[in-house]
């Protein structure tokens, strides 16, 4: 049981920035919020929950239980909800998320720990020779390498738990070190804050020139007046793209609206991240998120209720086929989640029409109608929203689904013919949706369901 005593989440060893983490707590919260024990940030969280997983120590060990994230908890392969933790074990965050190790580290081996990066909470800094000896540099030569792969932020955070750490013990001999290290601190703090704010108006510049190419495209037109403006914005995008992979956004405090965020966060999920997202898609995401909050707030909550076993049933089949699972959401704007047949013939909670229905292997016929079994319909929905996805595989394939879902596929095909000239760089939604080359029905459909979704991914943060 010694060995218990030290349990450790580490990176891999050939992760772009490495950490080793002590749990030491009782309850251990890993997840992209700032409450969290553990935070995971930067390029690697898109498949990342605000509260993911957490471990809890128990008399005999520890036990890991999945958060209800949206992506889910791999433990060595498998996803889980709870499960014992053993040593070494792989967590991952998401099927194609970070992957942690969990591990264990006997007492009193006299083994030096790896050379490690920091994290916001948690760093652990490399032991040397003795006890405390090379405090000063050690957090030096960290905040070299992190600032070499492009992490600013983190100087100030290895810095100040360097100087945590000195102020615990009161000898004469760390007397040097504190002061060395808090006038290292102010000068980086200050340093630091004189580049965030440079680095923080060069993005303000950029994003004021998109802001007046996305209110220019909302004038044209035509595809014809919009195809420069779109130019001319992939190369604004292009240069915030390459400014934010050196700028920390959450360290500087330049964060955007949290609607837009989370259309990123998602777009990114989807395979296909973007910067900049049209001011009129999301104003229409807000308006639908309003409507969820006030007129159709009790559906919105009968989706969020945790017995509510449809969704989850719903959730679970999709991933399985391994589609977003927030597509669940789909048919809360499809039915209301009923099963009503529609004017055009669609029924059922996905709204299958007759032949699509049978297409996908529903039976339809005066005695049965398959639409309306949950299981079986949404099986054929994940048959359906795959051959989408494959359909448009290029650029925001999965947006580009979504609105086939609700038009038709035939129709989008019809739009992409008939509006893009340039097959590579303008085949994908935000270009047909820029260019006004979706019906207004299909405008509005998109955004609806992604106000389903972030509302679903973050419920308190919209009162629910």
């Amino acid at each position: 049981m010694a060995a218990q005593n030290n349990a450790w989440l580490s990176s891999l060893q050939d992760a772009q920035f490495q950490f080793r983490y002590l749990i030491s707590k009782d309850c251990t919260a890993v997840g992209r919020s700032p409450d969290n024990d553990v935070i995971i940030q930067g390029p690697e969280s898109a498949t990342v929950s605000l509260h993911h997983f957490e471990i809890r120590r128990h008399d005999v060990g520890f036990r890991i239980r999945d958060l209800d994230s949206t992506n889910g908890t791999f433990l060595n392969g498998e996803r889980v909800a709870e499960a014992e933790l053993g040593a070494p074990a792989a967590i991952r965050l998401g099927a194609h998320g970070p992957e942690l190790i969990f591990d264990f580290v006997a007492e009193n081996t006299g083994a030096r720990l790896e050379e490690t990066q920091a994290i916001p909470e948690g760093v652990v800094l490399p032991a040397a020779a003795g006890p405390y000896e090379g405090l000063l540099s050690n957090a030096v030569a960290q905040s070299r390498r992190a600032r070499a792969h492009g992490f600013h932020g983190q100087t100030m955070t290895i810095m100040r738990d360097a100087l945590n750490r000195a102020l615990h013990h009161t000898g004469r001999r760390f007397r040097l070190v504190i002061l060395a290290l808090g006038v290292l601190l102010a000068a980086v703090s200050a340093a630091g804050a004189w580049w965030i704010t440079q680095l923080n108006h060069e993005k303000q510049g950029i994003d004021r020139r998109i802001q007046d190419v996305e209110a220019r495209l909302q004038q044209a037109q035509n595809p014809r007046e919009a195809d420069p403006l779109i130019t001319q914005l992939g190369t604004y995008e292009e240069e915030a793209n390459k400014l934010q992979r050196t700028l920390l956004y959450r360290f500087g405090g330049h964060e955007t609206d949290f609607v837009t965020n989370e259309i990123r966060r998602l777009m990114a999920e989807f395979g296909s991240e973007t910067y900049s997202v049209p001011p009129e898609f999301t104003e229409r995401a807000n308006h639908y998120i309003h409507q969820y909050q006030d007129a159709n707030r009790t559906l919105m909550e009968r989706v969020l209720d945790e017995s509510a076993s449809q969704t989850k049933l719903v959730r679970r089949v999709l991933v399985e086929n391994q589609l977003p699972p927030d597509l669940a959401y789909v048919p809360l704007v499809e039915s209301a989640l009923g099963d009503d047949r529609s004017a055009a013939g669609a029924a059922g909670l996905w709204q299958f029409t007759p032949a699509t229905a049978k297409a996908y292997g529903l039976r339809v016929d005066n005695e049965v109608d398959e639409r309306k079994d949950v299981l079986k319909a949404t099986r054929a929905a994940c048959q359906y929203l795959r051959a989408l996805i494959l359909d448009f595989g290029a650029g925001s394939s999965v947006m580009l689904a979504l609105a086939a879902y609700d038009l038709g596929p035939g129709k989008v095909k019809q739009a992409i013919l008939k509006n893009v000239r340039d097959p590579i760089k303008q085949r994908n939604f935000w270009y047909l949706y820029r260019t006004r080359s979706l019906p207004p029905e299909t405008r509005e459909y998109v955004p609806k369901v992604m106000a389903a979704i972030i509302i679903g991914r973050n419920p308190q943060h919209f009162g629910f």
